[in-house]
């Protein structure tokens, strides 16, 4: 992830160490050098009382890139990935399920490493996660880092993540649109907005292909702005939907099959213990619509922010 105020990283922070105590795992925070340790504990225990109780056991543990690489003075990337093999492995013996490190990289200057070093470290870290339950976060701070090395890491790891819960991004490219996040009553006015601008950037008897299996949360009046634009579309332009089981069974609540253009290709669930793998773009998933038939009737708008589908990650 990355972020450019001191604000915006505490949401990331503090939901990725909660997510990893509900899953009963060992969670240690990197925060940046010189933060102060209260701030950290503060804004942890802001999400409720079981924080204190889950650093006196040791599932939470702060801690810094200084006190991992000890004893040696000097950062390699050899000494980091030792240090975190060995907190991985003392966890699972400590009966956690896993281990799970937040590092904010402004380790980088208080250890004097020079950004190649850590280009080295982020781009050949893969063995970390082999063989063992861990998982990791990395923070930029965009004021410390120049853009060509932002935009390296950010090719460099397998997920990146939006700045802030609740959120919405958007990815436009010919023919497609991905939105990623939260489409719920506060992003709807974007996520239609999108929805609308893809679709009018879409060839006369084209197709674009909306992506939506990287949203976390999808309202049903979202999901109705969305049968409203394809139903809407101009011409022959089509619309094709790739979805998870649950968005799919919303659009289909809502009448998704009565719109002629509009096709959802619905991703298959992957069995228990599986390893899920993110769509990307051109991707093709699951199966079409069960039916088709003529699109609504209706032009007014789409039912009020209610129940909806979404998922957890």
């Amino acid at each position: 992830m990355s972020y450019e105020d001191d604000e915006t990283p505490w949401d990331v922070l503090t939901a990725f160490a909660w997510t990893g105590l509900t899953l009963g795992e060992k969670v240690m925070l990197f925060p940046a050098p010189g933060l102060p340790e209260s701030e950290v504990l503060d804004r942890l225990d802001a999400w409720g009382p079981a924080a204190a109780a889950a650093r006196r056991r040791g599932q939470i543990v702060l801690s810094s890139m200084r006190s991992l690489i000890l004893p040696h003075q000097q950062f390699t990337p050899e000494r980091q990935w030792e240090g975190i093999t060995t907190e991985t492995e003392r966890a699972v013996r400590e009966g956690y399920k896993g281990f799970r490190a937040y590092i904010d990289m402004h380790w980088v200057a208080d250890l004097g490493a020079d950004i190649e070093t850590m280009i080295y470290r982020e781009t050949h870290a893969d063995h970390l996660f082999h063989a063992v339950p861990y998982s990791e976060i990395c923070a930029y701070d965009r004021r410390a880092f120049s853009g060509e090395v932002l935009d390296a890491m950010a090719r460099a790891h397998p997920t990146n993540l939006l700045e802030r819960l609740g959120s919405l991004h958007t990815e436009h490219a010919d023919g497609m649109v991905r939105l990623a996040g939260d489409a719920d009553l506060a992003t709807r006015t974007e996520f239609t907005a999108a929805l609308k601008t893809a679709m009018a950037r879409t060839p006369v008897a084209g197709r674009l292909v909306v992506i939506l299996t990287d949203l976390h949360f999808l309202s049903a009046g979202c999901a109705a702005d969305l049968l409203l634009v394809a139903g809407g579309a101009v011409e022959e332009r089509r619309m094709e939907v790739r979805c998870d089981a649950f968005q799919a069974r919303t659009l289909r609540r809502l009448g998704a099959n009565s719109i002629r253009r509009l096709m959802l290709l619905e991703k298959a669930e992957e069995k228990a213990g599986e390893k899920r793998v993110e769509p990307s773009a051109g991707m093709s998933e699951g199966r079409p619509p069960e039916s088709t038939g003529e699109g609504p009737k209706s032009t007014g708008e789409g039912p009020s922010e209610g129940p909806a589908q979404g998922r957890q990650r």
